[in-house]
């Protein structure tokens, strides 16, 4: 389901998306440009560049308009990607070497605040306000949740509320508005816009527990840099903080962070106790409950093709394996 193709309808759309991705980001500066490209040609499913389009099949469909919003979303995602390799000090992403690894921390900050602001240009294009007032917020949002991400790094204390507003800034709230303004941007109806926020605010954060999920318990190979990587940046994730709630193996797990942080110990044995508790299991759950929340969602919307790509989306994210 790689860039989710399963989908004919949106496969030459997505096409010519891809094509124009690669050339919104080519500038004046050579060095920026590649390491832009570098970024982007590294792959990814383009979620929400897919979610843009398919919220556009529930008004008046034009690509043309519709990819002033779409590549826009998915540059804001690209970079605060760089941005996140350089606090996560990270040498890979997706099998590629991050640009951090390739040209340090320096050109990739540079190139992150570049790609937003060739988002920025392109959505100015778009003459609705409502459009450029729901991306600005976001991305301050976005940025709240990269800040209280750091801050929390290796603090055992924190709770699930805490750990699910994280994700609502840093993941699903870029998902529900691609699926808003995808409507917005196709004339829709504003009660289906609602709702396809409310359906992709509650499929983003089953998606972001789910890669937590499998940042614990997938291959290297699979998820395209080494499995643990958030424990050994710190990053407590909702499976994790679970597995503190049992008092049988927080104590062991405390000790065992305390050692990561310290660079004392690699995250082998760690995974091992979350793996042995019901942490992983109690996450998953409640991925499945936000499925049933964005499902709910779905059914308040008028019947077309693109409503069933839409729950089939939302099955792929609960059940997905990389």
């Amino acid at each position: 389901m790689k860039r989710l193709q399963m989908f004919g309808l949106l496969n030459k759309d997505m096409e010519a998306l891809e094509k124009e991705l690669y050339l919104s980001v080519q500038g004046d500066d050579h060095l920026l440009t590649e390491t832009s490209l570098h970024l982007l040609k590294a792959g990814g499913k383009r979620l929400r560049p897919v979610f843009v389009l398919m919220g556009g099949k529930f008004g008046t469909y034009d690509l043309g308009k519709l990819k002033r919003v779409a590549i826009p979303l998915e540059l804001i995602h690209s970079a605060s990607l760089v941005h996140d390799d350089v606090i996560d000090d990270a040498d890979t992403r997706r099998g590629e070497p991050t640009v951090k690894a390739k040209w340090g921390d320096k050109i990739a900050m540079y190139t992150g605040d570049y790609i937003y602001a060739k988002a920025l240009s392109i959505a100015a294009e778009l003459p609705n306000p409502r459009v450029h007032q729901i991306l600005s917020k976001a991305m301050v949002e976005m940025s709240v949740g990269e800040m209280e991400q750091i801050r929390d790094f290796f603090n055992s204390g924190q709770s699930v509320r805490h750990y699910l507003r994280r994700i609502r800034r840093k993941t699903a709230l870029l998902i529900a508005i691609s699926c808003q303004l995808g409507a917005l941007a196709a004339d829709a109806e504003p009660k289906v816009a609602r709702q396809l926020y409310n359906y992709g605010y509650n499929v983003g954060m089953a998606f972001q527990i789910r890669d937590d999920l499998l940042d614990l318990s997938g291959t290297e190979k699979q998820l395209g840099k080494p499995p643990g990587s958030d424990m050994r940046q710190g990053n407590i994730t909702l499976p994790v903080i679970y597995t503190m709630e049992d008092e049988r193996l927080r104590a062991s797990l405390l000790s065992e962070l305390e050692l990561i942080r310290e660079g004392l110990s690699g995250v082998g044995r760690a995974i091992d106790m979350i793996l042995a508790g019901d942490g992983i299991s109690r996450a998953e759950q409640l991925a499945s409950r936000y499925i049933e929340k964005a499902l709910t969602a779905l059914d308040k919307l008028p019947d077309n093709r693109t409503k069933g790509n839409l729950r089939d989306i939302a099955h792929f994210v609960t059940g997905r394996k990389f």
